[in-house]
């Protein structure tokens, strides 16, 4: 646990009030640095334990990047694919809602073609927008943010308190 040497508020004359409506990050000080976000979720926990009021808490994280995790290879099939179970699920939907004003057993007439076209038009519409790419993108992928450290961040009226509870008090996540 590295503790931040700096704080971002000097003052500390201020009374908890004065910050009370505030989101301004100027108005907190870093008490605590993690390698990972566990940690620094566990000495939250930590001080919501010793029953600090932990609604004046941020953990941010820091020298934050996008890691785009590549999942295979798009092909045209698979788009359709995918279009046609989304319009099917669309369809289900809008099926349902119209199924509700027909007479008997006409409902389930109704929800049978709503899923089906809706597959179709899905699969068709999803292709299309597909081969627009032009192969610039044949790949399917997750985007994730991933921080390299994370801070906890304190008010400021409220820092110096929460660094004494987190004193001596190495954060260690919980399995």
């Amino acid at each position: 646990m590295t503790t931040a040497g700096t704080p971002r508020n000097q003052s500390s004359d201020n009374s908890p009030e004065d910050f009370e409506d505030t989101a301004d990050p100027r108005w907190k000080q870093a008490i605590a640095e993690y390698p990972d976000y566990a940690s620094a979720q566990a000495a939250v926990d930590r001080l919501a334990d010793a029953g600090f009021p932990v609604e004046h808490v941020a953990i941010v994280g820091l020298d934050v990047r996008v890691v785009e995790q590549v999942l295979g290879r798009l092909t045209s099939a698979k788009a359709a694919l995918r279009g046609a179970a989304a319009g099917a699920w669309f369809g289900l939907l809008i099926g349902l809602l119209f199924g509700l004003f027909a007479p008997s057993f006409g409902w389930l007439a109704i929800v049978a073609i709503s899923v089906v076209s809706g597959a179709v038009w899905g699969a068709v519409l999803y292709l299309l927008a597909h081969l627009a790419t032009g192969g610039r993108r044949d790949f399917d992928s997750v985007q994730t943010l991933q921080a390299s450290r994370y801070e906890v961040q304190v008010e400021a009226p409220f820092a110096a308190e929460a660094a004494r509870l987190l004193a001596g008090k190495p954060a260690r996540p919980t399995d």
